[in-house]
């Protein structure tokens, strides 16, 4: 078996209703062995909680997944202050559970332009750091969410200073790519690494230390090239093609091939680097999934 893993996708989402469990044995019959469900609001901290609990049989073998509690930064616009008193209440209720992994998704969000006016930078910046100051507190990984706000981010770990994690579909410099891997975090390549235009990633992708990556989706976003439609072709009637954790393998393959190097390589590395990143992770694969292989060991 595969040992691959999924370290962002949101089954919870409305995309997946009703769907989930097959949705997540497709994923498993391709060698899928885990997926992390990051939280995005208080309102799903619940949906998330019990998809991972629930986690897919498949071959005889139940396939546990985990999750995450956090507030992401495209909803933090709505969130009341008193969201950070639940998301602490929570983590305090769920520590002890080995399916929670981490804090996430949090981040900071300085694309979007509503969210880049001073007022909401200021909400942004607060619930980030009073995110990380909660994943201190309870000695838990941080899941990041990057986009134009890398700098940013990594001030705000180097003053709190939380448990590592994962920089979720990171797209940044490689002195920031450089930066994140200093403070003892990995970085999420999904879909987005399938696109030949996205030369600065593929390079990335290519040249840092393979300890470095872990594979994600963010299933239902982020699809890779295979499943993109344009506006164009949406407006004539084509829909979008829906992400899903069962096209991790073959993002992976991409990976792969752009780094010269086999899937056996890349999934034993991509797995202990997961592991290494959210290390709760280590007690839910399944038992024939491979032994996690430190990255340090594996031929790049």
């Amino acid at each position: 078996m595969k040992g691959w893993i999924d370290t962002h996708c949101h089954l919870d989402a409305p995309e997946f209703l009703g769907q989930h469990l097959p949705v997540r044995q497709r994923a498993a019959s391709l060698g899928l062995v885990h997926c992390v469900l990051p939280a995005v609001e208080v309102a799903n901290f619940d949906a998330v909680r019990r998809l991972a609990h629930q986690g897919v049989a498949f071959n005889g073998q139940h396939h546990k997944d985990s999750y995450a509690l956090g507030i992401h930064p495209l909803y933090v616009p709505q969130a009341p202050e008193s969201d950070l008193n639940v998301l602490d209440q929570a983590l305090r209720d769920h520590v002890q559970d080995p399916h929670l992994v981490a804090v996430g998704e949090i981040g900071l969000d300085f694309f979007v332009p509503q969210l880049c006016t001073p007022a909401m930078r200021d909400k942004q910046l607060y619930f980030y750091k009073a995110q990380l100051q909660l994943a201190a507190h309870h000695q838990l990984p941080v899941i990041l969410h990057v986009r134009k706000s890398a700098d940013q981010l990594l001030k705000g770990l180097r003053t709190h200073q939380p448990m590592g994690g994962i920089a979720h579909a990171f797209n940044g410099s490689a002195q920031q790519a450089d930066s994140f891997l200093e403070l003892g975090f990995k970085l999420g390549f999904g879909g987005a690494v399938t696109y030949e235009r996205a030369q600065q990633l593929r390079r990335l992708a290519t040249e840092l230390p393979i300890s470095a990556l872990v594979l994600e989706t963010d299933a239902p976003d982020i699809p890779p090239h295979w499943l993109y439609t344009t506006a164009a072709d949406r407006a004539l009637g084509q829909p979008q093609g829906r992400n899903e954790p069962a096209e991790l393998p073959r993002i992976a393959k991409v990976v792969a091939d752009l780094r010269g190097i086999s899937l056996d390589v890349l999934q034993a590395a991509t797995l202990a680097n997961a592991c290494s990143a959210l290390p709760k992770l280590r007690a839910l694969l399944p038992p024939s999934a491979p032994k996690p292989i430190h990255p340090k060991i594996i031929t790049p």
